[in-house]
């Protein structure tokens, strides 16, 4: 996507009261999704080993930020994309009993996205994850937390209102769901983007379900999803209408993750199935790991969305290509 310069944008708020107004977003938010999902807060690496196969490999194309390391010489160590099998391992390393969970902040960069009003290479993100049990893998659980996760969004909302009236974007009052397939079953002629915008713009707040898999007309995949931690029949994004930028916008991915069987089954369709042998992987095909439901949150996403901004360089400080600070400065978008 290219860099969209909304006609006539003027922020509402001044820098100095945007943070303020991120940092009440952020503190309030992170308790109000620990209260609805039954989530404790965790700390949580800001990189892993290589070799234990705990990064997130994204659409497996995307390069990790690594290093190495005095004390471990024979191994690569990376920054972490996201913590989404970090995060399961932890449950039970840490005794985390069944419907119990845990919350973080993840911090990571990704050195190969491309950049434009939502993208950054800096991501900031509460990630989480809950254990369930194996009964509990199924469509019903998975809307469960996604009307739990936007009723938490439409309380923030509601409490920015109060605190600054005429700052805020408003969210509609429900979150409609739709699978990838019925997508495409409805714009076949249209690009995954293109029908998410469709959908998006109809219903507003939408969960995206049903993401990974070969669709049916295309024989294609709707989007890119790492076969080793979400379902692809049981994930999904949680996206919004923004009418400031006249496009959706992601501010969650989430799913139930893999099953001993999923993982075996992803694995042969994505040709990986080299990735058994690493141990995480070892762990889960012997039943070792518990049954979880777990995704991101975006905070500056969310920042950004519930503050009317027009970047989310006006939520976060990070590295902006030249051109780009320039053009935003022209019309009134100052990034830090």
């Amino acid at each position: 996507m290219e860099l969209i310069l909304p006609k006539d944008y003027h922020p509402s708020l001044s820098v100095r009261d945007t943070e303020a107004a991120i940092v009440f977003i952020r503190e309030t938010f992170q308790d109000k999704l620990s209260q609805a999902l039954n989530l404790q807060r965790m700390s949580a690496p800001m990189f892993v080993e290589q070799s234990t196969g705990l990064n997130d490999n994204l659409n497996g194309i995307e390069r990790p930020v690594a290093f190495d390391m005095k004390a471990i010489p024979n191994d690569t160590i990376e920054v972490v994309h996201s913590l989404a099998k970090w995060k399961r391992l932890a449950l039970k390393r840490y005794g985390f009993m069944m419907h119990e969970g845990l919350y973080t902040n993840m911090n990571a960069i990704r050195r190969d996205e491309d950049l434009d009003n939502f993208h950054s290479i800096y991501v900031d993100q509460w990630d989480w994850e809950k254990i369930i049990s194996k009964q509990e893998r199924n469509e019903t659980t998975l809307k469960a937390a996604v009307e739990k996760i936007f009723s938490a969004i439409k309380a923030i909302e509601a409490e920015l209102i109060r605190r600054y009236p005429g700052s805020v974007y408003r969210l509609p009052d429900k979150v409609s769901f739709v699978t990838s397939q019925e997508l495409e079953d409805r714009w076949p002629d249209l690009s995954p983007e293109e029908r998410e915008d469709k959908i998006a713009k109809e219903k507003r707040a939408v969960f995206l379900m049903k993401i990974g898999d070969k669709l049916q007309r295309s024989g294609k995949p709707h989007d890119g999803r790492a076969p080793d931690y979400d379902d692809w029949s049981l994930n999904g994004d949680l996206l919004f209408w923004y009418e400031p930028l006249g496009k959706r916008i992601e501010i969650s991915s989430m799913g139930i993750r893999v099953s001993e069987e999923s993982l075996l089954s992803q694995l042969k369709k994505a040709n990986v199935e080299e990735r058994a042998s690493l141990p995480f992987h070892k762990m889960l095909l012997a039943g070792q790991l518990p049954y979880t439901i777990g995704g991101g949150i975006g905070q500056s996403r969310l920042c950004m969305m519930l503050l009317g901004k027009a970047h989310i360089g006006e939520v976060q400080a990070s590295i902006w290509p030249k051109d780009m600070i320039e053009d935003c400065a022209k019309d009134d978008i100052f990034l830090l």
